[in-house]
């Protein structure tokens, strides 16, 4: 080898990179302690950016194509190395290739509950999981954040790395959208919509990350909100309460069952139909008022067979009392009793109640 051929290998003449896995985020192009001359080929491939850094510094940022390694080509890396005319000697520099391709079906969870306030439960904790898609959209910034000074940054570390990066991302973005837990519980696919315009400027602003799908496969609360999640949906399906205890005492009598809860439904059924007979009390009393002359039975006393017959018939009974009497006649029963004591009205008197028979209210009105 002649002496030509040993200085030119010492630099590097072509920079490119065939990625043959699914997996690789981000690649530090291997230099083997060489230096790039002037009129280098950079070659960047569809899906891949390129990005230099120089001493700690991030400077030029190339996209897919060919591109020739000159002064114009690379201003801010010029400035950096402090070429204000053109470079002609070799420079020594990092070549980050990054993926910028969609990855797909990455999982995500929280570990640990997330607290939100909701507004139907008050304060509430949350667990939650699913999938999302994403892509590099900041090479610079994703490598700052992220992937570091890694030579071969995987998919595998990026889930390690950021699994509880986005959990708080999420956690913030839950709490910017304020959906509620009833809503989070039926409605998932709407969630994950809901969710990607308020994630996406968190993890743009922090990362350098754009997710283009944010799925979310389940969500789960405590089992105490759980209960009155239950709760207000078996009330929403009851409707008219009182129908629905009704139709449970009938159940509960069919089945012939007398459980607490058969007890609580008959009692429920006892209150409602007491309500219903009170709020038609002055029916019923006007209807069954007797009418001016009509006696009812003496109560607590026997009733002579004929007396019997006279009730039966429709007509006054035949032995009556001064109440009664007093009710058949209109007036007070201080006024029968005075009538009886006078001998106005005839009567019998018993050690001191007075009994006075139907004839005698007769020969009384004639």
């Amino acid at each position: 080898m002649g002496l030509t051929d040993f200085i030119r290998s010492q630099f590097i003449e072509i920079i490119e990179w065939n990625d043959d896995s699914r997996d690789t985020l981000s690649y530090r192009w291997p230099d083997n302690d060489k230096e790039i001359k002037n009129g280098a080929q950079l070659i960047v491939r569809e899906s891949q950016n390129v990005q230099f850094v120089y001493l700690g510094q991030f400077a030029d940022l190339f996209g897919p194509g060919k591109y020739s390694l000159t002064t114009d080509n690379i201003p801010i890396l010029s400035r950096l190395q402090g070429w204000k005319y053109g470079f002609e000697s070799p420079f020594k520099a990092d070549v980050y290739y990054v993926i910028t391709r969609v990855f797909t079906g990455n999982k995500w969870g929280t570990s640990n509950p997330v607290m939100m306030r909701d507004q139907d439960f008050g304060i509430v904790r949350v667990r939650a999981f699913g999938t999302y898609d994403f892509r590099i959209v900041e090479p610079a910034k994703f490598l700052k954040e992220v992937a570091g000074t890694d030579n071969h940054f995987r998919l595998d570390e990026f889930a390690d790395v950021m699994r509880s990066r986005l959990v708080s991302s999420f956690s913030e973005a839950l709490a910017t959208a304020k959906v509620p837990v009833l809503d989070m519980a039926t409605r998932y696919s709407e969630l994950g919509e809901a969710l990607l315009p308020v994630l996406n400027p968190i993890l743009k602003g922090k990362y350098g990350l754009e997710m283009t799908s944010f799925v979310v496969e389940n969500v789960s609360v405590p089992p105490e909100v759980e209960a009155a999640i239950d709760k207000r949906s078996s009330m929403a399906a009851v409707g008219n309460l009182n129908d629905y205890v009704k139709f449970q005492m009938a159940q509960g009598m069919a089945s012939g069952g007398s459980s607490v809860g058969g007890v609580g439904a008959e009692m429920a059924v006892g209150f409602a139909i007491a309500r219903e007979m009170m709020n038609q009390t002055g029916g019923v009393l006007a209807q069954g008022t007797p009418a001016a002359g009509a006696v009812p039975p003496i109560p607590g006393a026997p009733v002579p067979a004929a007396a019997a017959a006279g009730a039966a018939g429709g007509g006054i009974p035949q032995l009556l009392s001064p109440a009664d009497a007093a009710t058949a006649l209109g007036v007070s029963e201080a006024d029968v009793i005075a009538s009886l004591e006078a001998g106005d009205l005839k009567g019998k008197k018993i050690g001191s109640q007075w009994r006075i028979t139907r004839a005698a209210i007769d020969d009384f009105l004639k």
